[in-house]
């Protein structure tokens, strides 16, 4: 295989590609509009508890783990939409076990939540 040559203008393709798919997620994925609104609360009550830097660090990166779930969830979804629309059982396994994803990275991202806020609410 031949060695492809670095291109900035290709690098720059890529962002706009992943910009795209965040578009996308966010006009047609109606939860990602709900994680949205969320992570914004998160973020105003993260800044108005003044947040250290580690509880900072646990925050963003919860909210980096639902989004990715539910961008990985979405593009399965599509992936299995579009090989078939008749109802398959596996593919109803696979898209279960995809929505469980974001399930499981929400709770952990709610109780991640808890651990770094409640302690500053009873304060």
């Amino acid at each position: 295989m031949k060695d492809k040559q670095f291109s900035i203008s290709k690098r720059l393709k890529s962002f706009v590609f992943a910009l795209n798919g965040l578009k996308i997620l966010m006009k047609d994925e109606h939860n990602s509009r709900i994680h949205f609104v969320i992570s914004v609360l998160v973020i105003v009550a993260s800044v108005l508890f003044g947040l250290n830097t580690y509880e900072w660090i646990a925050i963003i990166f919860s909210i980096g783990l639902v989004f990715t779930a539910e961008i990985i969830n979405t593009a399965i979804e599509n992936i299995a939409d579009f090989l078939t629309t008749e109802h398959n059982q596996k593919i109803k396994i696979i898209k279960d076990l995809s929505a469980a994803s974001v399930l499981i990275s929400a709770f952990t991202a709610f109780a991640i939540g808890l651990i770094v806020f409640l302690p500053k609410i009873f304060e």
